[in-house]
């Protein structure tokens, strides 16, 4: 069994979408971003930097694992699955898993801020940061040129980045003018799987109270 401590950001929805394909027995305990559950000394000793996703493997002595790379990687070498065994393949899905760890996920992220949440404008700092995340799109979009998929089958790669894509919105970022990584986000959003971990722990209190409540149930 999986234990799944996550919140409904882009990199909690790579965790719930992996354990979707997966079809791994998992349960949700919701952490609550805004009243600083991540901060928690319980949940420090899980994850000492105080960030969300974390997994708790039950049948590994319960092991937890932190930082959503590093889960996705562990739970793809647990089951076999999304990361291929050929050598070649297998650093190239590595490596675009390391461009979403290392480029995309925080360039986005600073864009988010900036562009949404911070107190007063800084336009350099917006520009800086919206500019970055549109360079890395267009890597992307050339990538994605003559594959259907990063590393063209399916892969933990995929599920990594296409999170943090579907918000190009919210980073105030457009990719009107990348058709392949139109067609690609298209593609990723018609998988069952990817829908249904989307909606993992869910965006509203009722919905992650209700997680917490059956969460709390079966721990019992």
């Amino acid at each position: 069994m999986i234990k799944l401590y996550t919140a409904p950001t882009p990199n909690g929805w790579k965790i719930s979408i992996m354990l979707e394909e997966l079809g791994l027995p998992y349960r949700v305990r919701p952490i609550r971003l805004d009243q600083n559950e991540q901060k928690e000394p319980w949940f420090l000793e899980l994850n000492p930097n105080g960030r969300i996703p974390v997994i708790v493997d039950t049948d590994a002595d319960d092991l937890a694992v932190f930082e959503s790379g590093a889960i996705l990687l562990y739970l793809a070498e647990k089951t076999g699955r999304f990361l291929p065994s050929d050598p070649k393949k297998r650093s190239q899905v590595i490596q675009w898993l390391m461009f979403q760890m290392g480029g995309l996920g925080p360039m986005q992220g600073q864009a988010h801020v900036f562009f949404r949440y911070a107190p007063e404008p800084i336009a350099y700092a917006i520009e800086r940061y919206q500019k970055e995340t549109a360079r890395l799109y267009e890597i992307l979009d050339e990538r994605l040129k003559d594959r259907e998929y990063l590393v063209d089958e399916y892969s933990i790669a995929d599920m990594a980045t296409w999170p943090w894509v579907r918000l190009h919105g919210w980073a105030g970022v457009s990719i009107d003018d990348l058709p392949q990584l139109q067609r690609w986000c298209e593609t990723m959003e018609k998988r069952p799987a990817v829908q249904r971990g989307f909606e993992i722990p869910g965006g509203d209190p009722e919905a992650q109270q209700r997680w917490l409540k059956e969460f709390q149930k079966a721990d019992r």
